[in-house]
């Protein structure tokens, strides 16, 4: 499974944990990421971690950057692409502009233009942040 792939299934799994959470259903981490991998695979493991242990923080800075919106207004889907992209930009070795490219393709295919355009530029507003 290529990184591409890995992503498409972590954004699946944080999708569904993100789900559980708002409508207050216990989940096991580690059930929901086997219930949805063929193989064992750590970097799913460790990106679906990792924003985990940082969703506040994450959704604190996208509604920093998310100009007259907040997360809570998102769909699911786009939080979980949001959160993606940021965790990838901010935690990861990932190069910037491949965390960047990446969560604007999975918008391309599971959002709708005005939401991957918002996810595009809150990445982009973060990255110039983080270069200043």
């Amino acid at each position: 499974m290529n990184r591409n792939e890995s992503r498409v299934i972590i954004m699946t799994i944080l999708y569904q944990i993100f789900m559980y959470q708002r409508d207050n259903i216990n989940y096991d981490i580690d059930e929901v990421i086997n219930d949805n991998l063929k193989i064992d695979n750590l970097f799913v493991k460790d990106m679906v971690n990792g924003v985990l242990e940082n969703k506040e923080k994450l959704y604190e800075i996208a509604n920093k950057n998310l100009k007259d919106w907040n997360m809570s207004r998102l769909g699911l889907t786009d939080q979980a692409i949001l959160c993606l992209g940021l965790y990838e930009l901010l935690y990861t070795d990932t190069p910037d502009i491949v965390a960047i490219n990446e969560a604007v393709e999975l918008a391309k295919s599971y959002s709708d233009d005005k939401v991957k355009n918002m996810i595009n530029k809150v990445l982009d507003n973060v990255y110039h942040e983080k270069i200043d």
